[in-house]
């Protein structure tokens, strides 16, 4: 009667403990699979034959103001309309490197809230990142690779400018 009391009774804290157990990684990985990742376009980037012509193509038959970087699109961010973020547009010369490995004459740069949490869970799921975490003083870079080898960059702005 005894053992069956403490069999009962080991089996009764095994399946808590069990339970708490599974309860915290169950909250840990749902925290980390619904994270907000992407938030918007930070740019997009593209390769031509003569980037300085083309800027001034698009200056003079479509109204972008542009500068040797390309073009800056201003917005409001609609959840809180005091801060300001953009959308970059910017031609590369036709030799540039920085789209490698891929070998598509485009790159789409895309927002983010979190970039160090978000290397760490595609590290996890096991997306290629390309180099560390850059910062400068108006955000942070890294680069990640998709499926088909298109070179992405995640950009974590610093909106305070």
């Amino acid at each position: 009667m005894i053992k069956t009391k403490i069999l009962f009774f080991a089996v009764a804290i095994s399946f808590s403990f069990g339970f708490a157990f599974n309860s915290i990684l169950y909250k840990v990985n749902t925290k980390q699979t619904n994270m907000k990742r992407v938030t918007g376009i930070g740019g997009i980037f593209f390769k031509c034959k003569d980037p300085k012509m083309i800027n001034e193509w698009y200056k003079t038959h479509l109204g972008l103001d542009t500068t040797p970087y390309g073009a800056k699109f201003e917005w409001k961010d609609q959840s809180e309309s005091s801060k300001n973020g953009y959308t970059l547009w910017s031609p590369f010369p036709d030799d540039t490197k920085y789209f490698a490995p891929s070998e598509k004459d485009f790159m789409i740069n895309y927002r983010v809230d979190n970039i160090e949490a978000l290397v760490e869970v595609l590290k996890k799921e096991g997306v290629t990142i390309l180099d560390k975490i850059e910062t400068y003083d108006y955000g942070k870079f890294v680069h990640i690779l998709d499926p088909e080898g298109n070179k992405i960059e995640l950009f974590e702005a610093n909106d305070k400018e």
